[in-house]
């Protein structure tokens, strides 16, 4: 797929609409109306578009830095059409998390859960990440419910179904220990009484 750096395209959008608009004053209408035109959707390329393509081809080069450059560039993340909208706050929540800014990832990807992403694979990727970080804060009820929405997802990329099993050894692991801690103060309950009946004295 190509995709017009966003640099490039602002260029294009100013010199479009400006050039155009200064040969339509200058030499009539049909002179200027096709750079203004091109302008004009190059523009509306950008705000319902946003800068999400180029921002994810930064991110699979872990370059956070330009990723977050990039996604700045977007006029409003609230005008993107809503599978770029989704996409642009999962990028916005892993380059937060990347920064050990786990809270304002976790934010961004509910964010991003809301607008509903448009494949399985998407859709599992989300679940699996909020599952690890309710996880990670103990909350395992929650994870729990991320755990299981991923778990009903078709899942086809290899990568992703390692991160799928590992999450589902983590939640095992974590209701192993659950379980040992209820056994635990089970039996601790049980030997914890009124300790040894004193027997009666001998006559």
């Amino acid at each position: 797929m190509f995709i017009i750096p966003p640099y490039i395209r602002l260029a294009l959008i100013v010199l479009g609409i400006g050039g155009g608009a200064a040969l339509w004053a200058t030499y009539g209408f049909w002179y200027g109306f096709f750079f203004v035109l091109v302008g004009v959707i190059l523009l509306l390329g950008l705000v319902f578009l946003g800068t999400v393509g180029p921002a994810a081809q930064a991110l699979q080069d872990s370059d956070f830095d330009k990723a977050e450059r990039l996604l700045n560039l977007t006029p409003s993340p609230k005008l993107l059409y809503s599978t770029n909208k989704a996409y642009y706050y999962m990028l916005k929540g892993s380059i937060a998390i990347s920064r050990k800014d786990v809270a304002e990832g976790e934010r961004y990807l509910k964010m991003a859960e809301e607008v509903e992403v448009p494949t399985d694979n998407e859709k599992a990727m989300l679940q699996i990440q909020l599952a690890q970080i309710a996880l990670s804060k103990g909350r395992v009820k929650e994870a729990r419910i991320h755990f299981k929405k991923a778990k009903g997802l078709k899942i086809s990329e290899g990568p992703l179904k390692d991160q799928f099993r590992q999450l589902e050894l983590a939640m095992n692991q974590s209701g192993q220990m659950k379980a040992a801690m209820r056994q635990g103060r089970g039996a601790h309950g049980m030997g914890g009484g009124k300790g040894k009946r004193r027997r009666p004295k001998m006559r």
